[in-house]
C-alpha cells in the first residue's frame, strides 16, 4: 500500500471520528437542558453518598503497591508480543524472556526484603 493511500485512510478515520462526536454533540443538545439534582456532584460509593471528602491524600505505602502493580502490569504487556514471536525467534527470544524474567523477580525480591510488601 502506497503512502499516500495510508494517509488518506488515516485522514478519512480522523474526518468520521470529528462527524461522530459532532454529530453526538448535536445530539445531546437536541435533548434538551440537564436537571440540576442536589447530589450529582458528590462522589458516591456503593450507591450512598461519601462521608468523606474525595480529595484525599494517600499513605506514601500504596505507591510501592502500585509500582509492583505496573512492573508486572508491564510485564504481561511484554509477553504478549514475545508469545506471538516465540516460534520464529526460538532459543534466543527464550533467553531474553528469561532475563526479563528475572529482573522482575529481583525487584520483587528486594521489595520483599525491604518491607515494602508488609501491610502497615
Amino acid at each position: 500500500m502506497a503512502p499516500l493511500t495510508q494517509y488518506l485512510i488515516l485522514l478519512g478515520m480522523l474526518v468520521a471520528t470529528a462527524g461522530l462526536v459532532w454529530m453526538l454533540y448535536l445530539i445531546k443538545q437536541s435533548l434538551g437542558q440537564t436537571l440540576d439534582e442536589p447530589g450529582k456532584n458528590i462522589p458516591a460509593e456503593s450507591g450512598n453518598l461519601a462521608p468523606k471528602p474525595a480529595w484525599l491524600r494517600y499513605h506514601v505505602h500504596y505507591y510501592g503497591y502500585a509500582l509492583l502493580f505496573l512492573a508486572f502490569d508491564m510485564e504481561m504487556a511484554y509477553m504478549y508480543p514475545w508469545a506471538v514471536v516465540y516460534k520464529e525467534v526460538g532459543l534466543v527470544a527464550l533467553l531474553d524472556m528469561g532475563v526479563f524474567l528475572m529482573i522482575l523477580f529481583l525487584g520483587l525480591i528486594y521489595t520483599w526484603t525491604q518491607l515494602g510488601l508488609k501491610r502497615q
